[in-house]
């Protein structure tokens, strides 16, 4: 039997309140950062001496190991209380990002960013186990709103941030941007969350087949799904065993996970409709928010030439009035008689317009005509992503909370990412078939005298063609998940009204 979880009341409070900001601040930091590094890489590279191909691992070991950590770290908190946990692993993540740039080698620097992901990860599971665990049932959903930020504000904000550092500040704040906020985060923290007595009693049932064989089975995957459009997918022996391996060990993981007295992850709770609804929702509300961020950034990238610190303002538009829409769309789903899964719906519509406003670029359009874009998706964001929180969390028992933040988090954390991956597959695709169709029907018509020029206008509206495609798939992917509202999840309350 599984060593039953000691009750801690804590009231909620000042310190309370101040622990929870303190987790919040971690967790938008560990996303900034990774941001920030993906974005800032080119100027690492040049300064570091780094050559593409060490580059294109070092972002995929960091996303490999976040994500894995993802699936452990609510056990490690329960296990070593919340604020113990969440104390060390902020340390490590700032004392690792101030020692990259320091690194002598590229093996030094890829160990740091190593170690750097399995700490970033454990933060985001920390804020979701806190909100459910320390506020009182009248706020509660404000408390998952702020979980939120870390799929709506932190990834529009992490370009324009990444674009300031690397312009004004040099490329080393690149690592360095965390050193503030997380200071303050652990400051927060260490007075804010309770201090919880060490249950070190569960080691007695460790599970430590599943840690050997989901572990590994987490990080192969992600590296598969990350490095294979470079390495041309099964093509290579080295994507192979990563992804045919990675699978194979996650399977044996989920079958040790269902009978295993203390799992890292409750496979039963997957008979639950609204989370089982919501973990799969999640995956293409994220697949389309990541879409609605890459597109406009590549696209005036290529087309206009801009800088990142040009495309900046497109993202801010996004990411700086989701504080105040955030609060507002938790204040609708918290009143009793509005139905949640109206809000998703309306939310995955609003998504599916600006896709489909979207889909009429042309390559003429500079940043001004993604305002419109960015404008519905103040909104839409947060109305797609709130009442999902709400049916992920809304019908579990107390004890099932940190099993509920694995699942989300994991899911959530590798949904962007594979997300990522299928998405440059379909750009990649998508353009090739664009420039072979215009050049085939172009022929030898001499529609200007100089092949240079004609190459560079062929390869543009094949690139023009191709967001217009990414957002129609976009819309189609929204669209698709308004149909499945209906025959998934179950109406739920808002905590409040359930007290």
């Amino acid at each position: 039997m599984p060593v039953p979880a000691p009750v801690i009341n804590a009231a909620f409070g000042l310190r309370i309140f101040t622990g929870l900001v303190g987790v919040l601040l971690a967790v938008l930091v560990s996303g900034f950062n990774e941001n920030v590094i993906k974005v800032a890489m080119p100027d690492i590279r040049g300064a570091m001496g780094i050559g593409y191909d060490e580059s294109t691992w070092l972002l995929a070991v960091y996303s490999a190991t976040s994500i894995s950590a993802m699936a452990f770290a609510p056990w490690c908190a329960a296990t070593f209380s919340l604020r113990r946990f969440t104390l060390c692993a902020i340390g490590a993540f700032l004392l690792l990002g101030i020692l990259c740039p320091f690194a002598p080698t590229v093996d030094v620097l890829m160990l740091l960013r190593i170690l750097q992901g399995f700490a970033g990860g454990a933060l985001p599971p920390m804020l979701m186990s806190a909100a459910l665990r320390f506020l009182p049932p009248g706020i509660r959903l404000y408390g998952l709103g702020s979980y939120a930020l870390t799929a709506t504000f932190g990834p529009s904000f992490g370009t324009p941030l990444s674009a300031w550092w690397v312009e004004y500040a040099g490329w080393q704040w690149a690592f360095w941007q965390i050193i503030p906020l997380s200071l303050l985060a652990m400051a927060c923290v260490a007075w804010g969350l309770p201090h919880d007595p060490l249950r070190l009693e569960r080691f007695k049932q460790f599970d430590w087949r599943g840690l050997l064989l989901g572990l590994p089975g987490l990080i192969m995957l992600v590296l598969g799904l990350e490095l294979g459009q470079r390495m041309n997918w099964f093509a290579s022996p080295m994507i192979r065993l990563f992804i045919v391996g990675g699978v194979g060990l996650l399977v044996l993981f989920f079958i040790n996970e269902w009978s295993h007295p203390l799992p890292f992850f409750k496979l039963q709770l997957l008979k639950i409709r609204n989370l089982a609804h919501a973990l799969i929702t999640l995956g293409g509300v994220l697949f389309v928010l990541l879409a609605l961020i890459k597109i406009p950034s590549s696209y005036l990238a290529q087309i206009q030439g801009y800088r990142p610190l040009e495309t900046a303002p497109v993202m801010l538009l996004v990411a700086v009035p989701q504080l105040i829409a955030l609060p507002l769309v938790v204040a609708l789903c918290n009143v009793r008689w509005v139905d949640c899964r109206w809000v998703l719906a309306i939310g995955l519509a609003l998504l599916a317009l600006a896709c489909v406003i979207g889909s009429q670029v042309t390559s003429a359009w500079n940043r001004d005509n993604f305002y419109a874009l960015q404008a519905i998706q103040i909104i839409a964001q947060p109305m797609a992503v709130i009442p999902l929180l709400m049916l992920a969390t809304g019908s579990l028992n107390p004890a099932d909370g940190p099993f509920a933040s694995a699942w989300f988090n994991t899911v959530k954390g590798f949904a962007a990412m594979a997300a990522g991956s299928l998405l440059q597959v379909i750009t990649l695709n998508r353009e090739h078939f664009h420039s072979m169709m215009l050049v085939d029907r172009i022929g030898n018509w001499p529609l200007v005298s100089d092949g240079a020029d004609l190459a560079r206008r062929v390869h543009q509206q094949a690139i023009v063609l191709t967001s217009s495609d990414l957002y129609l798939c976009m819309a189609g992917l929204a669209l698709l998940l308004i149909v499945l509202i209906p025959f998934g999840p179950t109406r739920i309350y808002p905590p409040r009204a359930a007290g």
